[in-house]
């Protein structure tokens, strides 16, 4: 039996078994509320079903992007072509706060609450593809919050390794963005998203772009607080940018493009360092 097939059975099962509690609850069948209810309830659980289903016939979500992905043409000569991979934070950048660089031939090639397995499988369709001269990679934030399961930070790390050496071998220019803060003054969010792992990866990817020769870009600093938490007025949730935060980072990912740009093409296990400086 298929992962697919047994997932199916296990989440039909779930659908049954809830409705079951939901009639063994119910005192009798006169009560036309009740029944109301379980009608919702049948309703959510097919729509949840029905997500879930939808999720793993496209883990990686390659359907987002395939037709906007089609319609890409050939860079114009000269054209300095920068694709952004990344998460939510990347997908809301322009489409729901802040302004998605007017003018530059960026694209946006963000999907909300991925983590860097899926970014990995994407990377081919989503940015080889699309033939950039740069890479701006942020990712990793929803890993260390478990959203496709438990994750080492090894794990992590080597998937962001393979995204890198992907990028370089078909000529693209890398930059590595640091993950941004969290804090809890909105809502809770450290505990999915403990800052000690964010500072262990954040550490891990400013070694590893001045090992390679790559371009490490430092949104961390640029938005930490005294209490070293995400500043509350860069955040409407306490994990994502608001218009004020996107302020701060465009700024810092154009500095970090033109580092990457019209620095030397570096070959592969170079030692120079090539970390953009915030300040």
């Amino acid at each position: 039996m298929t992962l697919l097939h047994r997932s199916r059975l296990v989440l039909g099962s779930l659908v049954l078994l809830s409705l079951a509690q939901a009639q063994a609850q119910t005192p009798g069948a006169t009560q036309p509320q009740a029944a109301s209810a379980d009608t919702q309830e049948l309703s959510r659980l097919q729509t949840q079903l029905q997500q879930a289903q939808d999720r793993l016939k496209d883990w990686p979500n390659l359907g987002r992007y395939h037709d906007a992905d089609s319609q890409v043409l050939p860079p114009a000569p000269k054209e300095d072509r920068v694709v952004f991979m990344g998460d939510s934070i990347t997908d809301g950048w322009g489409r729901r706060y802040g302004k998605f660089f007017p003018g530059k031939p960026y694209i946006n090639r963000g999907i909300s609450g991925q983590t860097t397995p899926q970014m990995l499988i994407r990377f081919r369709p989503d940015v080889v593809a699309l033939r950039p001269k740069a890479v701006v990679i942020l990712a990793g934030t929803n890993d260390i919050a478990g959203n496709t399961g438990p994750m080492t930070l090894e794990a992590i790390e080597d998937n962001l390794a393979s995204m890198s050496e992907l990028a370089r071998a078909n000529g693209i220019r890398l930059v590595l963005a640091s993950l941004l803060p969290v804090c809890d003054y909105i809502q809770p969010q450290t505990q999915r998203r403990p800052p000690e792992k964010i500072q262990a990866l954040n550490a891990w990817m400013q070694d590893y772009a001045a090992k390679n020769g790559f371009i490490y870009l430092d949104y961390y600093s640029a938005m930490l607080d005294q209490k070293k938490m995400l500043k509350q007025e860069l955040t409407g949730d306490g994990l994502h940018p608001n218009d004020a935060g996107y302020e701060i980072m465009a700024p810092l990912a154009e500095k970090a493009i033109a580092a990457a740009l019209h620095g030397k093409s570096p070959a592969k296990g170079s030692q120079k360092p090539a970390k953009l400086k915030t300040h």
